[in-house]
């Protein structure tokens, strides 16, 4: 390819044929070169066998003398389309210039290879193509109406010696510049041109050809646009050498100058007002200067917005062209005069008001009788608004029952007067509005309540809807003019201004209603002065002096001001000192007793005295606590907590107020025994596997008592941490009747906890785990027999932790997977040998069968 490669001069294919008088250009181009991008290009011209020079890129002087006229005037000239390629463009071709074009570029590669001239054969025929309008007139002037159809006759013939073909457009003068309309392209298809595509595939716009080479242009159905100036465009075109069409010649001739008279409709009226019951009228004009016969179809239609389309708009009436006006009860349609339609409606309503427009098509008759529509218009919108006839009336709103204190009823009556100029077909509705009055400048915002639609079906608002839903809040029409609002249960969230809304409605012909007008009453105030709600409670204890077993009894007397028919609710609760390991809170609820004398147990857990409380209602105001059996453990301060409660809606009670009453103390002067609890271990750090012995020891200080007259109930508890951060932990526990019971336990240790002596608790941890390491720690609830045979409950003891430490015996552990190895290994080790030695023996057994050598003793050289 390298050796190959070489420069290349371009010319077309010849022979070129050229018309004479037209401008010929005949390009040339060089490809594949060295040295500079711009290369030049040299022309010349021979009709036999010398060559002319003609003209040069570079050399100003090439010319012969036999062209530097041509060439000066610029008849000849060269014109560069890039740095590559030139044409020769001949102006007005003349048969001397019939020959052959040499087109040549001097070299500027480093060696010569390829071409560096190349020729083209030109050959000049006279002029045969002939275009002329019909009736060899040159121009005509049309004047048309709308719709009307047209046609425009031109006529192309070419006496050419060669075989070519014509190409005949057809054009429209827009403005300053020619459109294509439709063409007969040279090849012999038919070609529409921008914006015609569509006209053409309905067949608006043909184009035929007739006798005596005439093309025929046929325009229907025509609008204004179409009007202007129209000409015929021929250009002539022959095959050349390479197969492609080149048009040698183009001449044009105006043919005719159209006229379009465009049809209009128009509504006579603007916009109009008419009042309601009353009858609108409107006529629909059509301009058009036709003289001849036609006939008009005319349409009304309507709609709510003025940018409906047809399609969107609702059909009033129609009439055809022959006056057949479609059927209609309060709407009529008549011809008044030639180009005049009036539309009216009876009657008119408010649903009437709209956009009103007419469509008119204008149909003529063809030669065979039947009817074509040649123009189809759509007036303006016209605005028509139907003024509603009013009634008037006035609305007054009072309070019948307004309430003094909460929970009382509120009623409001909305009552229509002054009715005037009504008629059968008026109903009223209401809506209720609540406005909220707030301090300063602040918005006030009206909240709806309810309202009515025209079918008096309630539609509740937003505030209030789950009031209204439960019938808290009703609404009611007491008579044709009265309308009601009742509260039954009024809320200080109820305070406010209210008002009533009184709705017009008015029935339609098609039996639906419409609101015509609203009036607003003047606003109610409720409101009542409330005062704060106070409430009082006093506690007395009835025995002052008592002792462990006896029982304690205190009462509450409750006083309360500005609450209405009030009821109460009784919480009794102690505050037990911080030892207490039950309660760390320090306060306990113990029993209950609501507004409706429901006593409930509420934080009492003593299973042994589950009747051991009682809380009942003495008087409508005062209360008594009685605790039997006490015991030590119920030392502490007892309180009354009271709520008040008052009449709420729905037969429901509501919370006014609570109260606190004095503190009543439980004492006892006790110069009992004093007990102490410790932990021991002889052996706090063991191995896996092993028991571990954890003792909880109880030494009692001061009266000795005997080993009957006192029980335990023990409870050991381990902290999984060093720290003690960690909840503790419950392992096991004992009570004083001797049943134990253990907490479920996730690893494969056991535990067991016994009484080994009145005073010693023992619990062992059998073949302890790393897991079970830890603080461990007892906790011991003394139970001492007072001298009337009663078991007192003493206060909870906690032992000071021990840390237990669980290791891991590494002999032990190691032992039995030393052995399981070293006799596995001895096995294998063994059974390799076995299997070796028998391979060798039977099965990889080979005979070598040695070569037999000779015996001799080696020669000494001298023998040799």
């Amino acid at each position: 390819l390298a050796f190959c490669r070489g420069r290349i001069v371009r010319v077309p294919k010849g022979p070129l044929i050229r018309v004479v008088g037209t401008e010929v250009a005949i390009p040339c181009s060089v490809s594949d070169y060295d040295g500079p991008s711009e290369q030049n290009f040299d022309w010349e011209f021979s009709r036999d066998t010398d060559f002319v020079r003609i003209v040069s890129t570079w050399d100003s002087t090439f010319t012969s003398e036999e062209y530097q006229k041509r060439v000066g005037r610029g008849d000849i000239k060269l014109r560069r389309s890039s740095n590559d390629a030139v044409e020769l463009v001949i102006r007005n071709i003349q048969p001397a210039d019939q020959g052959r074009y040499k087109c040549s570029t001097p070299s500027t590669d480093a060696t010569v290879q390829g071409n560096y001239d190349a020729e083209v054969q030109v050959k000049v025929i006279s002029d045969g193509l002939s275009v002329s309008g019909s009736k060899a007139r040159s121009s005509t002037s049309l004047r048309l109406s709308e719709g009307d159809s047209f046609k425009l006759r031109c006529s192309a013939i070419t006496t050419s010696p060669e075989h070519t073909h014509l190409h005949v457009t057809w054009q429209i003068k827009s403005g300053s510049s020619w459109r294509d309309i439709l063409s007969l392209t040279h090849e012999g298809k038919f070609q529409p041109g921008p914006g015609y595509e569509e006209r053409y595939r309905t067949g608006d716009i043909r184009l035929d050809t007739g006798a005596n080479d005439t093309y025929r242009l046929s325009v229907s159905q025509p609008s204004s646009a179409d009007g202007g100036a129209y000409r015929c465009l021929v250009s002539e075109w022959v095959r050349g050498a390479d197969g492609s069409w080149q048009k040698i010649q183009e001449k044009s001739v105006e043919i005719a100058s159209v006229s379009i008279q465009r049809t209009d409709v128009v509504i006579s009226t603007s916009n109009v007002s008419v009042t309601e019951r009353d009858s609108l009228d409107l006529i629909c004009n059509i301009t058009t200067d036709r003289s001849g016969i036609f006939q008009a179809e005319v349409m009304w239609y309507f709609s709510a917005s003025p940018d409906d389309t047809l399609s969107d708009a609702q059909l009033l009436l129609s009439m055809d062209r022959d006056s057949v006006v479609s059927d209609s009860t309060l709407i009529s349609l008549s011809h008044v005069d030639r180009n005049s339609y009036r539309l009216l409606v009876r009657d008119v309503d408010v649903e009437d008001s709209g956009y009103y427009f007419c469509e008119a098509a204008i149909w003529v008759p063809l030669h065979n009788g039947s009817w074509h529509k040649v123009v189809e218009r759509t007036s303006v919108p016209v605005s028509v608004v139907v003024t509603a006839l009013e009634p008037d009336y006035d609305v007054f709103l009072n309070a019948s029952k307004t309430p003094k204190f909460s929970d009382d009823p509120t009623e409001l009556n909305c009552r229509i007067t002054n009715v005037q100029d009504t008629e059968a077909n008026i109903r009223f509705t209401v809506s209720w509005y609540y406005r909220q009055p707030l301090p300063g400048d602040d918005v006030v915002t009206e909240e709806l309540l309810a309202t009515m639609d025209a079918d008096w079906t309630l539609l509740p608002g937003d505030r209030g809807r789950e009031r209204i839903q439960n019938g808290e809040i009703i609404f009611s029409k007491k008579s044709a003019d009265t309308f009601s609002l009742r509260i039954q249960w009024t809320s200080e969230s109820d305070r406010g201004d209210y008002f009533c809304v009184i709705s017009a409605w008015s029935r339609h012909r098609n039996n639906s209603w419409v609101k015509s007008k609203d009036v607003y009453s003047a606003s109610v105030n409720i409101f009542w002065a409330t005062q704060d709600y106070t409430l009082t409670v006093e506690a007395v204890k009835l025995k002052p002096f008592f002792v462990a077993g006896h029982t304690f009894e205190m009462t509450c007397k409750v006083s309360s001001k500005n609450i209405k028919t009030p009821r109460y609710s009784v919480l009794i609760t102690a505050e037990k000192p911080f030892t207490d390991q039950s309660n760390p809170n320090g306060t306990t609820r113990i029993i209950s007793l609501n507004q409706d004398s429901v006593v409930r147990l509420e934080d009492w857990t003593d299973q042994t005295r589950v009747d051991g409380v009682v809380l009942e209602k003495v008087q409508e105001n005062e209360f008594r606590y009685r605790m039997y059996q006490t015991q030590i453990s119920d030392a502490g301060l007892y309180r009354c907590v009271v709520t008040a409660w008052s009449p709420g809606g729905g037969g429901m009670w509501r919370e006014a107020v609570n109260g606190l009453s004095n503190p009543i103390q439980i004492d006892f002067q006790t110069s009992g025994p004093v007990f102490n609890v410790s932990v021991h271990s002889d052996s706090p750090t063991i191995y896996q596997g092993e028991v571990a012995d954890l003792l909880c020891i109880v030494t009692t200080e001061g009266m000795p008592l005997e080993p009957d007259d006192m029980s335990f109930d023990v409870s050991w508890f381990a902290v999984r941490s060093f720290a003690l951060d960690r909840e503790p932990v419950l392992l096991a526990s004992l009570d004083r009747r001797g049943i134990v019971t253990q907490s479920r336990r996730n690893g494969s240790s056991d535990l067991s906890l016994e009484r080994i002596s009145p005073l010693e608790f023992r619990l062992r941890v059998h073949g302890c785990e790393d897991h079970d390491f830890g603080n461990h720690y007892c906790v011991v609830t003394p139970w001492v027999r007072s001298a009337t045979g009663v078991w007192q409950r003493e206060p909870d003891i906690k032992a000071k932790p021990i840390f237990l430490s669980v290791k891991m015996d590494v002999l032990n552990a190691f032992k039995y997977p030393l052995l399981i190895g070293i006799g596995l290994a001895t096995v294998i080790g063994l059974l390799s040998c076995l299997i070796g030695y028998c391979s060798s023996r039977w099965c990889c057994k080979k005979e070598v069968q040695e070569t037999r050598r000779e015996r001799r003793r080696l020669m000494s050289m001298e023998m040799d």
